[in-house]
């Protein structure tokens, strides 16, 4: 019989996971190195490494010529960058945002190019697939590509009605249109099953599609501001505004795609018109368009957020008073999902989030004041952390949850970076140091070139 996920098959991913960590740490080692930070016999560290080796996980080099001497030659072993390598690709409203991760959890590189709103999507694909070609100095291995994660703007899952196509708000991409009368065919190329399947004849690999806000909640969740939490709540006040929520490590997509859509919870019925239908929607008042216009309206001048946040640390109580009215409205919303779904950490992120405590702190006040009385001792509110490349790392999430050699490798599924690596040591449980097993205070990938000492 074999067990899968009994105390055996967890010892060895336990041991599996150390060894991967310290050749992360420090580089390439030989296996007695392996051996000395381990403490692990030489039975059971051969065969760790050799499951490693064969899974591609990790190689093997022999020494250089001038190192060798008499006996059988001692080779090092390193990680395998090409053991996997997963590519985020965020097409958002007006940008196309590229990163790759490889089997390190190291981003490789990432590259982004602002365009039009209405750009055709067949120069956004072409768009995507340059950026990617210029990863790594223009060295990225596309054969070492395991998958690749995408993020569209719009419902993503929404079933098509008969005979007619679901509605889509202006800009946004639609995920199953129905048989319109006269057929798009630009509107067509942008559908998520089209998106889908022009990028995986462009690269030739698995493709997984899902709306960028709620990629960017995924991300928050595994390397940004919620690294740890499983249960996330994810805002995104930019010129749409969407968010995520993540349940148990997982994405929650929704019935028919349409979860995360917090911009479009009324605020205000007797509001303005929204362009999804409703009045009022948290869209039209939180937005970087409505919260501009609102500046304006009050005599105020800004040309972006930056403006206006700035005006507002000045002493313009106008600016101030705007981004107060926005924090308290955006407060309420959260309050109210916070009550439904009781989430372990809310995160807030877009432009609008640049303004930090000017909005935060209305929007913990209206928290704290709307909240269930025993929830508001377990508030925690952060800032988002990974600005504009949150939909493409969160394109590698999802990547990584569907491969198991990703996924797996370095972290363990749940664990926390902060608890120190534990290693069985013949029969008994040894705690290895930090400095030993290299982790970080935040499990978020690494950009290179990064140097660190070897032994």
């Amino acid at each position: 019989m074999h067990q899968h996920d009994g105390p055996l098959a967890r010892l060895r991913q336990g041991h599996e996971t150390l060894v991967l960590d310290l050749l992360r740490r420090h580089g390439p080692l030989t296996r007695a190195g392996l051996g000395t930070h381990t403490g692990l016999s030489r039975t059971t560290l051969y065969d760790i490494v050799g499951g490693l080796v064969t899974a591609g996980a990790v190689v093997t080099a022999p020494p250089e010529a001038t190192a060798r001497r008499r006996g059988r030659p001692v080779e090092t072993l390193s990680l395998n960058p090409a053991a996997g390598l997963a590519i985020g690709v965020d097409f958002a409203r007006r940008a196309v945002h590229v990163a790759a991760v490889n089997v390190a959890h190291e981003v490789v590189g990432s590259a982004s190019e602002q365009h039009p709103a209405d750009l055709s999507w067949d120069r956004r694909i072409a768009l995507a697939r340059r950026l990617v070609g210029t990863l790594a100095g223009g060295s990225l291995r596309l054969d070492a590509v395991a998958g690749i994660g995408a993020g569209v703007v719009g419902p993503v899952g929404l079933p098509a009605l008969a005979g007619t196509a679901p509605p889509t708000l202006p800009g946004t991409l639609e995920a199953h249109p129905g048989p319109p009368a006269d057929p798009d065919p630009e509107a067509l190329a942008g559908t998520a099953e089209a998106v889908r399947d022009r990028l995986a004849e462009a690269f030739g690999v698995p493709v997984h599609v899902d709306n960028n806000t709620r990629l960017a909640a995924l991300a928050e969740s595994v390397w940004g501001a919620a690294t740890g939490s499983r249960d996330v709540l994810y805002l995104r006040l930019s010129h749409g505004v969407g968010g995520g929520l993540v349940v148990g490590g997982a994405l929650h997509g929704g019935a028919y795609g349409l979860s995360g859509e917090l911009g479009h919870i009324t605020v205000d019925p007797a509001g303005g018109p929204c362009d999804c239908g409703g009045r009022g929607c948290l869209e039209t008042v939180a937005s970087v368009g409505a919260v501009l216009d609102a500046y304006r309206a009050a005599g105020g001048r800004a040309a972006d957020v930056a403006e206006l946040t700035a005006a507002a640390r000045d002493g313009d109580a106008a600016a101030a008073g705007v981004l107060r009215d926005v924090g308290t409205q955006v407060g309420a919303v959260l309050a109210a999902v916070c009550n439904a779904v009781g989430p372990g950490v809310m995160v807030v992120g877009g432009e609008l989030a640049e303004a930090e405590e000017l909005l935060l702190g209305p929007v913990r006040e209206a928290l704290s004041a709307q909240m269930l009385p025993l929830a508001r001792s377990l508030l925690d509110l952060r800032r988002a952390a990974l600005g504009e490349y949150g939909g493409a790392l969160g394109g590698i999430a999802l990547v990584l949850q569907a491969s198991p050699l990703l996924a797996h490798y370095p972290t363990r599924p749940g664990h926390r970076p902060e608890e120190r690596s534990e290693a069985r040591v013949e029969g008994r449980l040894e705690a290895v140091p930090e400095e030993q097993t290299g982790r970080r205070p935040r499990n978020r990938p690494r950009t290179r070139p990064e140097t660190e000492e070897t032994p």
